[in-house]
């Protein structure tokens, strides 16, 4: 079952970069939905523009509309190391350094051409739809595009869940704005009637794919874990964070990522890196924050150089908090969707957060965390060392502090990484030794 492919990539031609068959599946999955936005205009598609934290795909596909989404054309412009450019247009244009570079890397994708990674143009959406779900940036970012595109804006606006629990107030607060605002804006835009049988069917594929996921993510409590919870983690939630959940597609991909997987497992391998095998598991991380894209190659092989593998990430749940449970219901549909929006990680207190990296650090048996602080991204970096020092406190496991950017590769330092690296698996193997370190 498990085959695993090599690519030649451009920037280093003598190199082979090794991926899972899983990997490349997910690859061909983003590249056909690209191909399909980028036809949309021919082929008479409408589009709905929308982001990764509570978006609501399931309710996008009832109005045939094709979902793009702003912060994963970022991250592809990263992987492809064509943001660079694109963030400095936008400084040109008067955004500030401090801005979030997914934000100046999309607007200056849009003034350089706004061209897809199939090269082609992408079609100027019909309907800007945001889940507020707790990123304030994404609010001053679809204003921006609404300036762009003069088409209509819906927000659905969820509740903070400051005190750690979703009440049946907040819900029925999203439900009505679903009712009263999101779908009759929806409706208006298509030409499509709600179909709320529709939208029941859709959610009974994504609990489908929900539960296959979640066994993927839960088999890095392993030793050795057969996959990385963060690098490659990217790979495994793109489709089921995006334009994919509730589709047959969705649950085909993760059917075939368990399998995979499992037969891992079974075999005691450990996570396929894109130089191979990573060979013998020596450390085991949570991560906290995003990792850096412009140079995401080379900051993966600093952690598995080191034999180091990250058995749980908070990055991969900003879509959706599946391994504690969550899955939409498609017997209360829009009762579902909002619970959806209000449980993303970004929509987490601090508080909550702790408890999730504590519990992560518990149940994965992992060596300690390790915080990648973003530059730009205050949703994630506010507070971070503060949770570094309490998770520390909890677990009594070390914590370290790395800083990098998402897709600006000016806040990249490899050298400074990787000497921060290095002193931590130090003090993870004098902790292990019995020697009292500092953090």
């Amino acid at each position: 079952m498990t085959t695993q492919t090599k690519f030649v990539t451009s920037r280093a031609p003598a190199k082979e970069v090794v991926k899972d068959a899983s990997m490349v599946k997910q690859k061909e999955m983003m590249a056909s939905h690209y191909d399909r936005l980028t036809g949309a205009s021919e082929a008479g598609d409408k589009v709905a523009a929308t982001f990764v934290p509570g978006n609501l795909n399931e309710l996008i596909m009832c109005f045939d509309l094709l979902n793009n989404l702003p912060e994963v054309n970022a991250i592809q412009n990263g992987l492809r190391r064509t943001s660079g450019s694109y963030v400095l247009e936008a400084e040109k244009i008067g955004h500030s350094e401090d801005v979030c570079t997914y934000v100046k890397s999309d607007i200056g994708m849009m003034a350089k051409g706004n061209l897809a990674p199939n090269g082609k143009k992408f079609p100027n959406p019909d309907v800007l739809l945001l889940s507020y779900t707790g990123c304030f940036t994404f609010m001053k970012w679809f204003e921006l595009l609404r300036e762009q595109y003069k088409c209509e804006t819906v927000m659905l606006h969820t509740p903070y869940m400051g005190d750690g629990k979703i009440t049946k107030n907040m819900v029925d607060y999203m439900v009505k704005q679903l009712k009263e605002e999101v779908i009759p804006t929806l409706e208006r835009v298509s030409g499509v009637k709600f179909d709320i049988d529709r939208l029941r069917e859709y959610l009974k594929k994504s609990t489908k794919a929900e539960d296959d996921l979640v066994r993927v993510l839960q088999s890095a409590k392993a030793k050795p874990s057969p996959i990385d919870a963060y690098f490659g983690g990217i790979y495994y939630i793109g489709p089921i964070f995006g334009a994919f959940r509730g589709t047959q597609d969705a649950i085909d991909y993760y059917r075939f990522l368990r399998e995979e997987v499992e037969e891992r497992l079974a075999k005691g391998e450990g996570p396929v890196t894109p130089d191979g095998d990573m060979g013998k598991e020596k450390y085991r991380l949570v991560v906290e924050g995003p990792p850096n894209y412009t140079n995401f190659r080379q900051f993966w092989k600093m952690f598995y150089d080191e034999g180091a593998v990250v058995v749980a990430s908070s990055y991969t749940k900003v879509g959706g908090v599946y391994d504690f449970g969550f899955r939409h219901d498609p017997d209360k549909p829009l009762e579902t969707l909002a619970e959806y929006c209000l449980g993303v990680y970004t929509n987490r207190s601090l508080p909550m957060r702790i408890d999730m990296l504590v519990n992560y650090i518990n149940e994965y048996e992992a060596d300690g965390l390790l915080i990648n602080s973003i530059k730009s991204c205050n949703s994630f970096s506010a507070g971070q060392l503060l949770m570094m020092r309490e998770v520390e406190k909890r677990t009594g496991k070390p914590a370290a502090f790395v800083e990098s950017d998402l897709v600006d590769p000016r806040y990249f330092s490899a050298a400074n990484i990787k000497n921060r690296l290095e002193s931590y698996f130090q003090m993870i193997d004098q902790k292990r030794a019995g020697v009292d370190v500092a953090a």
